[in-house]
């Protein structure tokens, strides 16, 4: 994804001839608000050895004097996986319909020590402090997923850093690996290549064994090319996500015509392979994403849907001081609608916060180990029932429960409980 001359650019995985994966391609699709789309012809198809079993994810880096460059991987003739350079073949259409690949591709390959189908994915590009361009490429040694980083000046012969950007034992193969600066003290999102004593950064990766997205948020040392997660318990891989539903591959870039962090990520068919082919599509595109620092917290990340998607907002429906009583479950009158945006507050009785005694377990609640939605407790769960069948017999609960310890803290715990 990318913004240029107002246009947003979206480059996808794309099979022309069905829904099922295979011949990918590079499909191409434009907007002015992040919600309107209109496809535009395929950007790059697989017609040359170094690509020919999959044009596959790649970045795109807006260079200093304007020039735009993409990096993707490209499965060869023997399936091994290497990093190609494209360009627009014309900077003044706005559109960039047409793409050239560099007569000099692959410009990179496995290097040793690690398997030829274990190298792919490379970044955005941020440039270090000696004004060379930096971005990282995913792998994994012995299960230990890895981020390796490569400096740059033209982006035709490069350098492997010692090290990593980071590795996180036991995570396996690390794919889509995204990097990106977050400010401490604005609102708004930066540059890939900011940084700064009020700066923080994040390693986000596709974890290739469980299919999730898995972020950190840590302190990235422009020097050595490194990083170090704030809280290493909750490093990339066996902590955070992004999103606890279905959401993969993501990718983030920095629009900078609205000075914003924006976030893509993919979501997988939950039906069968004999539907898809029968609907002719597969997969769906999640809504853009802004994201920033959570000050408040200081250890996670705020997304929130674009401001744009307002312009989808036809009718509303205002419900207020709506009790929901213990164990009780509320009809709210939404009429039939093909897309519904919801926005919920929820008020909680003082008097029971104050009553209900703590618990000294500090791991006393938990989304993905405490029945989910069905098992009660002193103060929840609460929250809505989404895609709800009239009968309740089909229902998935997005809810909140909140835990309290013996010093009277709370810890609200937020959860999608998909069975």
């Amino acid at each position: 994804p990318l913004i240029y001359k107002g246009w947003y650019h979206f480059f996808y995985q794309y099979n022309p001839y069905g829904a099922v994966w295979g011949n990918i391609v590079w499909g191409h699709a434009v907007s002015k608000d992040l919600i309107h789309w209109r496809h535009l012809p395929i950007a790059m198809v697989p017609d040359n050895w170094y690509d020919i079993n999959g044009v596959w994810t790649g970045s795109a880096t807006i260079l200093e004097d304007g020039q735009l460059i993409m990096l993707y991987t490209g499965s060869t003739n023997e399936s091994v996986q290497v990093q190609n350079l494209a360009y627009p073949s014309d900077l003044s259409d706005p559109l960039l319909v047409d793409w050239v690949k560099y007569p000099g591709n692959p410009v990179l390959g496995p290097p040793p020590g690690i398997a030829p189908q274990d190298f792919r994915d490379p970044t955005t590009a941020w440039l270090t402090p000696e004004g060379k361009w930096r971005f990282t490429i995913g792998s994994q040694i012995n299960k230990t997923g890895i981020s390796l980083v490569y400096d740059t000046k033209d982006f035709k012969t490069f350098e492997l850093l010692n090290g990593a950007l980071h590795r996180v034992a036991g995570t396996g193969m690390w794919e889509c690996v995204d990097f990106y600066p977050v400010s401490k003290v604005v609102e708004n999102g930066l540059d890939t290549s900011d940084n700064g004593p009020e700066v923080k950064h994040i390693v986000k990766t596709s974890l290739d064994d469980d299919r999730n997205d898995y972020y950190a948020i840590g302190t990235y040392d422009g020097e050595s090319g490194s990083w170090i997660p704030d809280d290493p318990t909750i490093d990339v891989g066996i902590g955070l996500r992004y999103d606890y539903g279905y959401f993969y591959a993501s990718k983030s870039f920095y629009d900078q015509e609205k000075k914003r962090r924006v976030l893509w990520g993919w979501i997988k068919e939950t039906d069968n392979e004999k539907t898809d082919i029968q609907k002719g599509w597969a997969s769906v595109q999640a809504i853009p994403r802004t994201i920033v620092f959570d000050k408040k917290t200081g250890s996670n990340i705020v997304q929130w849907p674009v401001e744009e998607i307002k312009r989808l907002r036809m009718n509303k429906n205002v419900f207020e001081k709506v009790e929901a009583k213990p164990g009780s479950i509320v009809y709210i009158d939404v009429p039939s609608a093909s897309q519904v945006d919801i926005v919920v507050e929820f008020e909680l009785d003082e008097e029971a916060l104050k009553s209900i005694n703590g618990t000294d377990d500090d791991e006393a609640y938990s989304c993905m180990t405490s029945g989910g939605a069905a098992e009660r407790g002193a103060l929840g769960p609460f929250g809505l029932l989404i895609h709800t069948h009239k009968s309740l017999t089909e229902q998935t609960p997005v809810y909140f429960y909140i835990s309290k310890d013996t010093q009277g803290n709370f810890k609200t715990f937020f959860c999608a409980d998909h069975s």
